[in-house]
């Protein structure tokens, strides 16, 4: 496991080859973002971004989202994959927003969690982009890469590294850390072929001292 000097060394690289470390997710309302990351899994944030003007310009409010025909909600967001399921938790979502909430989306993880197609992933990221709070986002890349580096210690238990990181994060840096990690993982830590040999975490990733990297 990593000393927390290490990680503070893994986060200024990271920092450097990210300075804006941001969700790629693009949103206009709260709740977008929320629907959004719904709509991320198992599915590319780039195809979500593809889809959700259409979406969100046939239901642009919360009450047009929560009287929607969940079928015809789902003729929008087909290529996101898993359409039905996805489609019928946006629309439960959005009415439960309105008549629990007061249409807004609420800010502990708790309450989140509570919500239709939100686990503490998703209820994560919203604490992190929406109320600026620590957060840490376990996502597959997140997951691999802090692996991969030493900073947990392999898990692929998604609340397992996140008590890990909750750990050795600085709360003020989480939110950011794990959007670099989205990054990161796309354009050098790729789960089939990292780029070892190019990657400026190396000196610092456990991955790399093995046979496996080489």
């Amino acid at each position: 496991m990593k000393s927390k000097a290490a990680v503070r060394r893994i986060i200024e690289a990271l920092k450097a080859r990210y300075p804006q470390g941001l969700c790629s997710l693009q949103y206009e309302k709260d709740y977008e973002l929320l629907f959004s990351v719904r709509l991320s899994a198992q599915c590319t944030d780039q195809r979500v971004n593809q889809v959700t003007p259409a979406l969100f310009a046939r239901f642009p409010t919360l009450e047009s989202f929560a009287a929607a025909d969940p079928a015809e909600v789902g003729t929008y967001i087909h290529s996101c994959g898993f359409f039905n399921g996805k489609a019928r938790d946006l629309v439960a979502c959005a009415g439960k927003l309105l008549s629990q909430f007061g249409g807004k989306v609420p800010g502990t993880m708790e309450e989140l969690i509570s919500l239709p197609g939100v686990g503490r992933k998703t209820a994560n990221l919203i604490l992190g982009d929406i109320y600026h709070q620590p957060a840490y986002v376990c996502d597959t890349h997140c997951i691999r890469i802090t692996g991969r580096l030493g900073i947990t210690d392999g898990s692929k238990d998604p609340l397992s590294v996140e008590r890990q990181l909750r750990a050795v994060l600085p709360p003020e840096e989480s939110s950011d850390f794990c959007h670099r990690m989205v990054l990161f993982g796309r354009d050098v830590c790729s789960a089939r072929s990292p780029a070892c040999e190019s990657c400026p975490l190396q000196k610092e990733c456990d991955y790399h001292k093995t046979p496996a990297a080489k």
